[in-house]
């Protein structure tokens, strides 16, 4: 697909086109929804730039083509537009995403707490995507109350976070930072 302007001035009133061609406003839950899916796969990016080439790396390229899937489903009222291709996830996404949780888990030591965002630079970012996927979630939970959402997107999303945490503890201690663990000042 080739892309010959970036502008079209048809949102300039605060409404969109789903795929489809239905005009919605550009404050709607569903909006909302993939806009922050969007924003996800920005930060994921942004940690992406500051991992090595390797396996990660792909895993982590992989999630951002899922997440574009996810946006065309998002963007896709399902009750009036059939799903493209494209915003269908592949059939193993979610048990591939997973074995990477069960794979990083096997590597670690046990968790000791509530484990405080942070340590390098890549595991914070890490953190970060864990906590935009879960924004996205709660979003896609809002909007699936009113239209049809597919199920495996709501199950892909839920494991995107907790593989972010699991790749933010591997990142902290394969680089040997220790991690902070919450300390509860109510105790």
């Amino acid at each position: 697909m080739k892309i010959t302007t970036v502008y079209t001035r048809k949102g300039d009133e605060g409404q969109t086109s789903l795929i489809g061609g239905q005009r919605v406003s550009k404050a709607s839950i569903r909006l909302e929804s993939y806009g922050t899916v969007d924003e996800l796969s920005a930060h994921i990016g942004l940690l992406a730039a500051q991992l090595p080439d390797g396996h990660e790396k792909d895993v982590i390229v992989r999630i951002q083509n899922h997440l574009f899937n996810i946006g065309a489903n998002l963007a896709t009222d399902q009750e009036v537009t059939a799903l493209h291709a494209s915003a269908i996830l592949p059939d193993n996404a979610v048990q591939e995403l997973e074995k990477e949780i069960d794979d990083i888990i096997a590597e670690l030591p046990d968790i000791q707490g509530f484990i405080l965002p942070g340590g390098t630079c890549q595991a914070a970012q890490a953190h970060v995507c864990r906590t935009v996927c879960r924004r996205a979630e709660r979003c896609i939970v809002e909007l699936a109350k009113t239209t049809k959402v597919s199920p495996e997107v709501q199950q892909y999303v839920n494991r995107l976070s907790d593989y972010f945490f699991v790749l933010a503890k591997k990142m902290n201690f394969l680089a040997g930072r220790s991690e902070k663990i919450w300390e509860n000042a109510c105790k």
